[in-house]
């Protein structure tokens, strides 16, 4: 009770903390992929006696550079817009990898028109997806799907199930380190760089995000929606092909199931990753995070001695958890 015997008036309610300190992963949904592979790395230095740290992180580094690469651009697909997948990624890689190989044949001079040939293929296989959605009218699940047993068909008769080793400078430049980094994970650095840039400072990025998060919004503003998806999926299938060949250059040749992996992994990737399942949220640096993640699962349950048929139940099992978890996430 106050002197005057009334009352005194409640306190004004303190301010509401900034939203990054109630929720962080809501202003920085890469974070979690990023913790998560730091403390996949630690668990599997130390079941392996605290031995072997570095050479670890440079194995993670090279082979998820691959999956980077592909996830980027299932990243921009997923981003356009709720429905929105490249099932074709894996027959791309596969077909790619022929192209290149068959191109280069042996050859260091013709390794540039190698590469650009599996980037062309890849670029095509998109057309053919987006020219299946568009046209035909058909969901971008099922066209890309059904693109991509054709695609398969196309490379099983084109490489007729031969091995084309890669010329000695490709394998070469596949197993480069540059300060102890592998120069394919700089490839794929340069390319995450790149695709930021773009979704950050152009009209092609801003409309990406726009599309994703309201369709009719993005019309009824001038954008030119079905020119933004169509490039969606032409980058998506042409990261896939350049995929492709330097799998194939890191490999010791092309191989028609060297794509396989990708088909899940690239959406769980997109996915752990902290791009919006929704659309029209992507998240570049959760790429990294997600990548190396579950590159780190792997090597974490191998180091254990667990056995093939339980690595595939945990990891699957782990990333159908994380995708349920993520699709249940509000959105912004």
């Amino acid at each position: 009770m106050s002197a005057t015997g009334r009352e005194p008036l409640a306190a004004p309610a303190a301010p509401a903390a900034p939203a990054r300190w109630r929720s962080p992963l809501r202003t920085r949904p890469w974070l979690g992929s990023v913790v998560a592979a730091v403390l996949a790395w630690a668990a599997t230095v130390y079941s392996g006696g605290g031995q072997g740290a570095g050479e670890l992180l440079t194995a993670a580094l090279a082979f998820s550079a691959f999956t980077v690469l592909v996830s980027l651009g299932q990243m921009l697909v997923i981003s356009v817009g709720p429905g929105n997948a490249d099932l074709s990624i894996p027959s791309t890689i596969a077909l790619s990898g022929v192209a290149a190989m068959s191109v280069m044949d042996g050859r260091d001079a013709m390794l540039v028109p190698g590469l650009l040939a599996a980037m062309a293929v890849g670029v095509a296989v998109g057309l053919f997806n987006f020219g299946l959605i568009r046209l035909l009218r058909i969901a971008p699940i099922i066209a890309t799907l059904a693109a991509s047993l054709i695609v398969m068909s196309v490379a099983i008769n084109l490489g007729r199930g031969l091995k084309v080793k890669p010329p000695a400078l490709f394998s070469d430049l596949m197993a480069q380190r540059v300060l102890g980094i592998p120069l394919v994970a700089l490839l794929a650095l340069a390319v995450t760089l790149a695709v930021a840039l773009m979704l950050e400072h152009t009209l092609l990025g801003r409309s990406i995000a726009a599309l994703g998060q309201n369709r009719r919004a993005a019309q009824l503003a001038g954008l030119r929606v079905e020119r933004t998806r169509l490039w969606a999926y032409l980058i998506c299938a042409g990261l896939a092909g350049l995929t492709g060949a330097l799998i194939a250059g890191f490999s010791g040749g092309n191989s028609l199931d060297q794509g396989q992996e990708y088909l899940l992994l690239s959406i769980a990737v997109v996915v752990i990753g902290g791009t919006a399942v929704a659309g029209g949220r992507p998240c570049v640096p959760g790429i990294w995070g997600a990548a190396m993640f579950m590159f780190l699962l792997v090597a974490l349950l191998n180091a254990v001695g667990a056995g093939p048929g339980l690595r595939m139940l945990l990891t699957g099992s782990i990333i159908i958890a994380v995708i349920a978890l993520a699709s249940t996430r509000p959105g912004r």
